[in-house]
């Protein structure tokens, strides 16, 4: 069968400067879907893996087609396929294969694979369902007007569910849910989240329709309104020590979403005895949190990075039974450059930003595509290596800070 041509936005070094690009994708395969492309949301992820921010756990392949929040229609499926059909709204989150035969396969969660691969930026793992065209290369993400995925990657979107706002479920939706559902919260549960951004806002929601207690921690108090109006229970100022007194021991789970390093421990206060906190953001803290949450069973910090497919297929059907819509702004793949400078100054905007794919990455507008002028990016700090992440151990366990 032939390949599938698509149009990308894509970018060649880790200036961010994206343009489209033409490039192809596998034939369909037995197992295949084909995905008429839609909308793909932009996560902060995006920016650290196109700006080369954590080369320490190896360089970005260029031209590179990040996008994980991927929303679109069925047009075609493999001659096996059993789970999809077409004219259905389909969603791709973080990955696109694992090898299905170990535990963590066998217990859904498909992230812990040692042979997962990741939608973009990543080689297949020999199975050939995440081989790419020409194959070899790296995987190609969601900004893009076409996507083939393996069935079982796939995630069925509500048909009452807006098709533009399933995107961000796929990565900020999943990534809330997961830890939250392993700390098994419900009704009565205090869950306090640190930051709010694209990642926070959806926090909220997904731990108030889940019955929880929700505490927003903030370094000003610029978002307490914002916070309430997403359902958050009480407004913490970090830089207000009164605050964080009066909060001590308040929160059973912490679920920091604060992308870039940060003196994390400051919040280890505010937990239970018996609570603990889980970074989410991509900094070298995450990775000595890993290792200190399987060292020290009494750790107060931990990690968690998205979830499997089943747990995501749960959040988006969630998401559909209460109404949880993250709040996003549809832009034109034009205005990407700008939503990287926005991303990297920290979104204060709290959005989820959301490419419209269908409608503006098009063949006339490449033909006609006007050069724009490369995001504002700053000096980024705090980056994953081996060496950063067992130095950043060295201060938890010698500082005392896990416990």
């Amino acid at each position: 069968m032939p390949h599938t041509d698509t149009l990308c936005m894509a970018c060649d070094s880790p200036a961010c400067n994206f343009r489209p690009l033409a490039m192809q994708r596998r034939p369909v395969g037995d197992h295949d879907l084909l995905i008429d492309m839609l909308y793909c949301g932009v996560c902060h992820s995006d920016l650290h893996k196109a700006a080369n921010h954590n080369s320490g756990l190896g360089s970005t392949q260029y031209p590179c087609v990040p996008g994980h929040e991927l929303a679109g229609v069925c047009i075609q499926v493999g001659s096996k396929v059993t789970k999809f059909q077409i004219g259905q709204q389909v969603g791709v989150g973080c990955l696109v294969d694992s090898c299905q035969q170990c535990d963590a396969c066998r217990g859904g969660n498909e992230q812990l694979c040692s042979k997962s691969v990741s939608t973009y930026g990543a080689t297949d793992n020999g199975s050939g369902r995440a081989e790419t065209f020409p194959a070899g290369r790296e995987t190609l993400g969601g900004y893009t007007t076409r996507m083939v995925v393996d069935e079982n990657f796939g995630v069925l979107i509500p048909a009452e569910y807006p098709l533009e706002c399933a995107g961000p479920v796929m990565c900020a939706g999943i990534t809330m849910y997961d830890p939250l559902k392993k700390a098994a919260v419900g009704k009565g549960s205090r869950v306090g989240i640190v930051g709010l951004g694209g990642l926070g806002q959806m926090g909220i929601k997904l731990a108030k329709a889940m019955g929880c207690d929700v505490s927003v921690v903030s370094r000003s108090a610029d978002k307490r309104g914002y916070a309430e109006s997403c359902g958050a229970d009480t407004f913490v100022v970090s830089s207000e020590q009164g605050q964080m007194d009066a909060a001590e021991g308040s929160m059973d789970l912490i679920l920091n979403t604060i992308p870039a390093y940060h003196d994390y421990c400051q919040y280890n206060s505010l937990l239970s005895d018996t609570g603990k906190q889980i970074l989410l953001g991509l900094h070298k803290g995450i990775g000595a949190a890993m290792i200190a949450d399987r060292c020290c069973c009494r750790s107060k910090v931990g990690m968690s990075a998205i979830g499997g497919v089943a747990n995501t297929q749960e959040v988006i059907n969630l998401c559909a039974e209460f109404d949880i819509k993250p709040d996003i702004k549809i832009v034109p793949v034009t205005e990407l450059n700008n939503v990287y400078t926005t991303l990297d100054e920290g979104n204060k905007d709290n959005l989820r930003y959301v490419l419209d794919i269908k409608g503006s990455l098009t063949k006339d507008a490449c033909e006609n595509w006007e050069e724009v002028a490369p995001p504002r990016l700053g000096e980024f700090s705090g980056g994953i290596s081996v060496c950063s992440v067992l130095c950043e151990c060295c201060w938890l366990f010698w500082c005392c800070k896990i416990c």
